[in-house]
């Protein structure tokens, strides 16, 4: 039986509250009808990242999966017949919004290209990455948001870079047990540390350095993520600020600790993300 849209938004709102532990809490900063387009978005790059990241499935079939998906995309969004319950919504806010295709494509590429262990020789090298998994949705943001300035899509990119990083940081060492080092290798060099040393958890002064080196980093991209707020809809500007008090919370938990990501998981409390969604509610801007 065909997903009805109601069906197909219900169920992306499902996803999105249960899964989505840092960016649902910034949804409650819209009007209902765009925190149910950024749930349907959610729900997209969840079911993608899922399709990607499932240890107890094999590599090769992992991929098939994602080929499939990438069919099925398509497929939607040409309005041809689909059976996954994300799909009917999707379909709807990419018409709506206008949202460019290639920005989705772009994603799954992304989580593609994590089902073989790789390194990144160069910064650059890196940011081809996060501009699949995070700057491109960041675009798909901004267009569901609404922006008044084309410079907007420029920082949208580098929105998602700064989110990007900080997740990299977070997760290094479950990352790097898992065969993938974000971290450049020159980076790495720069510092004396090595891919070893992260597995091994080993956080000593070389350490330290390289991780105040990287923070820094994160933080050049949120200050152009701020210059991004003011070209947003009142909407946009709300959520955004929202995003980047909660992203940057947890860069900003991670130097509270010394650079420890490896004894357990940096997160934020659910009562501090509610406080950040209701201020950026009450907020005038």
């Amino acid at each position: 039986m065909a997903v009805t849209l109601a069906e197909s938004y219900g169920h992306c709102r499902r996803v999105a509250r249960k899964t989505g532990k840092n960016f649902y809490y910034s949804f409650l900063t819209l009007p209902r009808p765009l925190a149910d387009d950024m749930c349907v978005l959610y729900a997209f790059l969840r079911h993608t990242d899922d399709l990607g990241d499932d240890p107890a499935v094999p590599l090769p079939e992992r991929r098939r999966s994602l080929d499939a998906w990438r069919g099925e995309v398509a497929d939607a969004l040409a309005g041809r017949p689909t059976q996954h319950p994300v799909f009917p919504a999707l379909r709807e806010i990419v018409a709506r919004h206008g949202l460019t295709p290639r920005h989705l494509e772009d994603v799954i590429d992304g989580v593609e290209s994590d089902l073989v262990a790789h390194t990144f020789q160069t910064f650059v090298d890196l940011e081809k990455y996060t501009y699949q998994v995070a700057g491109a949705v960041g675009l798909c943001c901004i267009q569901i948001w609404g922006y008044t300035s084309p410079d907007a899509l420029l920082r949208a990119v580098d929105c998602g870079t700064a989110f990007q990083l900080t997740n990299i940081l977070r997760d290094l060492q479950e990352d790097a047990l898992a065969g993938r080092i974000y971290l450049p290798t020159d980076d790495l060099a720069r510092f004396g540390y090595s891919a070893d040393d992260l597995r091994a958890g080993v956080r000593d002064e070389r350490f330290r350095r390289l991780m105040r080196f990287e923070t820094e980093r994160a933080r050049h991209f949120y200050a152009k993520a701020d210059e991004l707020i003011p070209m947003l809809s009142r909407e946009g500007r709300r959520i955004l600020g929202a995003m980047i008090r909660i992203y940057r919370g947890l860069l900003d938990e991670i130097e509270r600790r010394d650079f420890d990501v490896f004894s357990r998981r940096v997160s934020l409390s659910r009562f501090h993300k509610l406080r950040i969604a209701i201020s950026s509610c009450l907020s005038r801007d």
